[in-house]
Formats: C-alpha cells, structure tokens, sequence
C-alpha cells in the first residue's frame, strides 16, 4: 500500500519548510535556481500563501512540516480535454485505432447512448480522477452535433456548478464546420454557448469553402463576445495547411477574441519554408497552441503491420521561440481516440518531456501544464505559486527532476486552501453500470 510521504500541520498557520519549487511556476520570489528549481519556505496562513521565505528561514515558532527538498508545485491546468467522452472504451472500443475508427466508434457510441444520466456519470468520474491527482482547472470539448449539443452543455451547467468550488471548467462546443451550412443549427448552437457561458469551437478541414467558414465562424464569435479553439491538422497529411488558414482569417476578421488551436500535427509533416511562414503567421495572429503529445503519437502514423515513422506531434519549440502561447494537455481518456489515461497531469508532463524533447535543459519546462495553459485560459490567478493566491499545492517527495520524471508520483500530497485532500481515485468498477466492464 502506497501512503503520502508527508503530513503538513493542521493548522491555521504552517510552513512548508525546505522546499523546491519550480521557478517557472513561482511568482514575486527570487531565489538561486539550478535546472529552473529554487528553494524555499512557503507559509500558509488560513488556507492562503502568506510569505515564501528563502529555505529554512520560517519562525522558529511556526508550526512546520520539512520536505526534505521535496517539490512543490500549483495545482495544474489541463486546457484540452474531452470530458464528455470519457471512459466509452469498454462499451465501444476502437477496432483498429486509427483515427476513422475512433470517430465511427464515437459516433455510434453517441447516438447510441449519451443521455444526460449517461454524460453526467462519465464525466463526475473524470472529475473526481482529476481532482485526486490535482487539477484545478480544465477545459473541455464538447460533442455538439444537434441534438447532443443542449444534453451535454445543460449537463456541464450544473457539472460546473457542483464543482466550481475544486475544479474551474470552461466548455467548447465541438462540431464539423461544414455543419454551419445549416443555419438554423448553428444560430442555435451559438444560443446554446453563449447561454452557458462556453466557447466556440469546431473541427476545421481543408476545403474549398473552408475561408468562407472562417469567417462565418469568427463572425459569430464576434458578435457573441464567444472565445474559439478549434480542433485543427489532426493528421500527418502535409497538404493540410488549415492552421495557415485560421491564421490568416483572424487577421483577415480582426478578431479580438482568443483564438485556441489543438493539435496542429501536420505542421512537422511540411518542409521547413511553408512551416516557418505557417509559425510567423500564428504569431502574429495571437493563436495559442496546445499539443496532445499522447494522444497524438496513439494515432498518427498508424497503419497496420506497419511501425509508426513519426511522433505525430506539433513544432512545439519552433512555435514557443516564435513567441506563441504554448502548452500541454490530456485530450482523450479511455476513449476511442486514446485507450488510455486518467486525467493526470503529471503523466502527461512525463509523457511531453519525452516525446516533444523538453528537456536539456528542464529550466521552464513546468510552465506546460501550470502557468501557460492558466494564461492561455485567461485564469492567470490560477496555475502559480505566489503570496495572496489560494495554497492550492501538489507535494511531491521528488527533489529533482530526474527523480520526478522517473517514477509516476504516486505519494503526492495535495492541498487545497491549505488542507490535504483525500487522494483515493474512483473505482472503475463505478462505471459497470454504465459502459460495462
């Protein structure tokens, strides 16, 4: 049995003494760093950071726990994820695991069975993994073909309201663009999100219409006050070149709001001139871009009897050194497009260390999962360790990155407003009822 390699003190004020911090993640604290980690001492008054003090310098007559240099980071943000597909796989498992076979196995799998009962068992266990292994944020996309696009966006209305006090949710309406052809469709999916409060979103293909779609697309948006994040290049085909397009309509539009691109892997597909060109535009649009490094790499470049010749993956270092937003995230769980996963931010950091090369060195790398996606969803109160913000802390026995990135972490400790929280994840068993065993 795994049990946490601390207890912090139960009380009003306590320090976490001797700590190491990702200086990436910490705010308003200068502190000798090597490899982007610093030490301190955190002070934690009534549930809120009241002093980060250079290590071993809290008042002797502070109550204390010493983590040994253990790390200690914010809760984190997970900025892509598709909570109202979650963990499907065992009623409908993709056959061959290619990327046309998770969408047909999706779309029976929807039409089949997503009823409001059905999405909002799914994603309260989603929720309850994230939350256990310290998530504070996430951002999810919604199936929104009529008519799921009222069930799921009324579900994650009341989801977001029984959980807005450990989990922050922001929703996307995800949906083929070529669906706004029906007008009446889409006046009311644009209804439907900007009631809820959500984004606008869409999966957008080359086509000869897909100009005009954009900028029906970013006119709404407009008009509505809505945020986009679109879902884009998902495949390893290197005439796919959408993301020049959203690019070019954004400045073509003016458009003022955020502007969120996923995916975007046949960027490595294309040679070196059109990608540069592709980057400087994004850059200059003001895109955010968030990678799906394990989802990705499950199904790009898989062909049968065939071993995959590429990582499926963004010019995520290109696209940072370019000045754009950049960030990590889950993407799928237990689903058809990813069999795997659980929410767990600190698998998928792993996981894009090692497939996107962030490391030598790991200097800022912690930023892809705390403060750029926090930014990038315009919650930069979240994501940070800093005086004044809520001790929402994840503990870690690790003290340096080779011990963090070598092992899952299991022992972390995490706080909210300054209290251990209960870390047991949800049985799968939970889910018999609804998807099988």
């Amino acid at each position: 049995m795994t049990y946490p390699f601390i207890s912090p003190p139960n009380a009003g004020r306590f320090a976490l003494c001797n700590a190491t911090l990702p200086a990436a993640a910490t705010v308003g604290f200068d502190a000798p760093a090597v490899e982007g980690l610093i030490k301190a001492d955190i002070v934690i008054t009534n549930g809120v950071i009241s002093a980060l003090l250079p290590a071993g310098e809290t008042p002797a007559e502070f109550a204390r726990s010493d983590l040994k240099e253990g790390m200690v980071w914010p809760c984190f943000a997970d900025m892509h994820t598709h909570l109202d597909k979650g963990h499907i796989w065992p009623r409908n498992a993709n056959a061959d695991g290619t990327f046309m076979g998770a969408l047909e196995a999706v779309r029976t799998d929807r039409e089949a069975n997503w009823s409001a009962a059905d999405v909002w068992k799914r994603m309260e266990f989603s929720l309850r993994s994230a939350y256990a292994h310290g998530t504070s944020l996430i951002r999810t996309h919604l199936d929104s073909l009529a008519p799921q696009h009222r069930i799921s966006f009324e579900v994650f209305a009341e989801m977001r309201e029984a959980w807005k006090d450990r989990i922050a949710l922001q929703a996307v309406a995800l949906f083929p663009m070529e669906n706004m052809a029906d007008a009446a469709f889409f006046a009311d999916l644009v209804a439907v999100v900007r009631e809820k409060g959500g984004l606008i979103g869409g999966v957008s293909r080359m086509t000869a219409d897909l100009d005009s779609q954009l900028d029906v697309l970013f006119r709404a948006a407009a008009d509505n006050g809505l945020d986009v994040d679109l879902h884009v290049d998902e495949t390893d085909d290197p005439a796919a070149e959408t993301l020049k397009a959203i690019a070019e309509a954004v400045l073509r539009n003016r458009f003022e709001g955020q502007v969120t691109a996923g995916h975007c892997c046949s960027l490595a597909r294309q040679d070196e001139e059109a990608a540069k060109r592709t980057v400087e535009l994004v850059a200059k649009a003001g895109i955010s871009i968030v990678s799906l490094p394990m989802c990705n790499m499950y199904l790009q470049d898989r062909y049968p009897g065939r071993t995959p010749r590429w990582r499926g993956i963004t010019l995520f270092k290109e696209l940072a050194a370019a000045g754009v937003a950049t960030a990590v995230a889950s993407d799928n769980t237990r689903d058809p497009f990813y069999a795997y996963g659980d929410l767990d931010p600190v698998e998928v950091f792993r996981e894009a260390v090692r497939i996107l090369h962030l490391d030598h060195p790991l200097d800022t790398a912690a930023r892809i999962v705390t403060t750029s996606p926090a930014d990038i969803l315009g919650r930069s109160d979240m994501g940070r360790i800093a005086v004044g913000a809520p001790a929402d802390l994840v503990l870690f026995s690790a003290r340096r990155w080779s011990e963090f990135l070598s092992r899952p972490q299991s022992d972390r400790v995490v706080l909210r407003r300054g209290k251990v929280i209960d870390r047991s994840l949800p049985d799968y068993r939970e889910l018999d009822s609804v998807v099988g065993a």
